[in-house]
């Protein structure tokens, strides 16, 4: 889908964490092996902690606590041996030839960049062709869709959600577009890019075989050692998740990193800033965040949450408007390490999904992956006062069966009490399909009602039977009641067959499908998560779905690639215009749209 995202899970590598060391590059090709466990987890471990301690203390007072960390985009100065690059790069073909197992399709390059998932290159802006009808006044600004595109094209075992992120942005103005794609020059980008090949962990497809496990392991202590790349001071996130408006500043996101900064020319090109460490009041390290933020737009703060495969496993904190971070609020009720991909905020509360898609260290001493599902595990949520300075005031709610993927509103009922929330979001029903085959996984979305004065859930049900995530709504109902939610159709995982219109209005306990309005793109042509754009943004008396829905789709006929625009009151998603874009955009996870009077507002 996203998968999970966006990057969905590309996976919280947290402080001290073994995991920022214990995988290595890409790989090569997938050979059987028949080696079998025979090393303790202390004896993998211990070497990765000390490895971590020792450098933390000598590194994060130089850099990772400066409040304006170094551009990205710069030259790094560093230049690499080219005798090392060339051993380590024997090492990681030597063990992608004769260490892993046959790769299966969820993380065989062959099979997961097949077709429309298959890398671009970057494009510079230029001009596109409105091909049918005329776009709206209200579209100027940007439209900006975040995704993964690998820079290298990975020699061995690959998953969805490694891809280095890339932008696809249309630029409209008076009537007319301009086009452009751009990698977000990551850390990970920038290294990898000077050595020539892959060679950054995955938590998702590095862990292939016990013997490709270990060698990986070991290979990127030594990586790190000799100063190949330094993950701790820098991170290793690939920004290809998600995009965020708030502080001044215009963020793309992934769950494995902290946000990467990036800001737009004027003549409608896209500059990566650089990795933003914010203007944080402690000394707390801060290494990564949820790629789902949620902006209460009355305010200006922004409220995130990060996830960690050692205690705390959650942890939650807030951004004022200005973009300083307060101080971490630690939840240590959290009973292990779940890799949540998105949560919910409305006026008074903080709502945290416990799924079964968790991260257990332990499995890498078995050959796989450390992210997957526990079956045994009952999801849960967590329902704390937003503003809570520590975790005494949640409480969990079990909620048999329910993985929340993504969340598209949240709000509270019953007065300024607030004694009622109302939660509408996606559900993988079938939550171990998610990571290896997410068409099998049956997402659904679904409205669920908690009384938070007696912790309970009062009533859950699916809105409609069809197959549906990626939801959206008009963003200025964010954390308010709203009634209609806009969300991609059909298709498998993140490549989308349409778009359906969701009356919450019609929702009770009996409801079949409060499905209202669709749109099928038709036959070979695909796309994915819509953005709602106001018609009217400054009318406060303009009805909820008075405006447009914005998304890319790709024929995969003809292949090429379009830009929709939508009317959202139409019963049938009427077109209102398409712009022919002039290179092909791969599918990718989630998007947003800029105002023009907001792009002049970035810092």
């Amino acid at each position: 889908m996203e998968a999970l995202s966006s990057s969905f899970l590309a996976t919280p590598f947290p402080h001290s964490s073994s995991l920022n060391c214990v995988s290595s590059s890409f790989r090569i090709s997938a050979k059987r092996s028949d080696h079998q466990p025979n090393s303790s987890f202390t004896l993998i471990f211990n070497p990765i902690n000390k490895l971590i301690t020792n450098h933390t203390a000598q590194t994060l007072d130089h850099q990772i606590l400066k409040n304006k960390p170094p551009p990205v985009a710069q030259k790094i100065k560093k230049k690499q041996s080219s005798l090392l690059v060339n051993i380590f790069k024997t090492l990681d073909d030597l063990i992608c030839s004769f260490l892993d197992l046959p790769l299966r399709p969820s993380i065989d390059p062959n099979h997961v960049l097949s077709g429309n998932f298959a890398p671009v290159d970057e494009l510079p802006p230029t001009a596109c062709e409105v091909v049918e009808g005329s776009l709206p006044s209200c579209l100027d600004g940007a439209y900006i869709r975040n995704g993964p595109n690998p820079h290298f094209i990975p020699p061995g075992p690959y998953h969805l959600f490694d891809g280095d992120g890339m932008l696809h942005m249309i630029r409209i103005s008076l009537g007319q577009a301009s086009f452009c794609s751009r990698y977000v020059k990551t850390y990970k980008y920038m290294v990898e890019q000077e050595i020539g090949y892959p060679i950054f962990p995955s938590a998702f497809s590095s862990f292939n075989g016990f013997g490709a496990s270990m060698a990986r392991s070991f290979l990127t202590i030594g990586k790190i050692l000799t100063g190949q790349f330094d993950p701790i001071t820098h991170g290793f996130g690939v920004a290809n998740t998600s995009l965020a408006f708030f502080a001044g500043h215009l963020f793309a996101l992934c769950e494995s990193d902290i946000p990467y900064a990036i800001k737009l020319t004027p003549d409608g090109d896209i500059v990566t800033i650089g990795r933003h460490d914010f203007q944080r009041s402690s000394s707390e390290p801060f290494f990564s965040m949820t790629a789902h933020p949620k902006i209460d737009r009355e305010t200006g703060e922004a409220f995130a949450f990060r996830c960690h495969p050692l205690r705390p496993f959650l942890t939650f904190f807030i951004f004022n408007s200005d973009g300083r971070k307060h101080k971490d609020v630690p939840i240590y009720s959290a009973e292990g390490s779940t890799l949540s991909h998105d949560f919910a905020v409305t006026k008074n509360y903080a709502i945290f999904p416990d799924v079964q898609i968790v991260m257990n260290l332990l499995w890498i001493l078995k050959g796989r992956s450390p992210v997957g599902v526990d079956s045994a595990k009952v999801p849960r949520l967590g329902v704390m006062p937003r503003y809570a300075e520590d975790e005494r005031e949640l409480r969990w709610i079990d909620v048999p069966g329910f993985n929340m993927l993504h969340c598209f509103n949240a709000w509270e009922e019953d007065g300024a009490g607030g004694d009622t929330i109302v939660i509408v979001a996606s559900n993988a029903v079938k939550v171990e399909h998610v990571l290896e085959r997410i068409e099998l996984a049956e997402l659904t979305i679904e409205k669920l009602t908690i009384n938070v004065k007696n912790k309970t859930l009062q009533m859950r049900h699916r809105l409609s039977p069809r197959v549906l995530d990626f939801g959206v709504i008009n963003p200025a109902y964010a954390a308010k009641k709203s009634r209609y939610i806009y969300a991609a159709e059909g298709g498998s995982g993140i490549k989308r067959a349409g778009l359906a219109k969701v009356d919450l209005s019609l929702s009770t306990a009996n409801s079949d499908d409060c499905v209202v309005a669709s749109r099928l793109y038709g036959p070979g042509c695909f796309g994915g998560e819509p953005f709602f754009i106001a018609r009217e943004p400054d009318n406060p008396a303009a009805e909820e779905d008075d405006g447009y829905l914005v998304t890319y789709i790709h024929n995969e006929i003809t292949e090429e690639s379009k830009f929709l625009v939508m009317d959202a009151k139409s019963p049938s998603l009427e077109i209102v215009a398409s712009v022919k874009l002039p290179q092909r955009v791969p599918y990718g996870f989630h998007g947003l749209f800029v105002r023009e009077d907001d792009l002049n507002k970035l810092l």
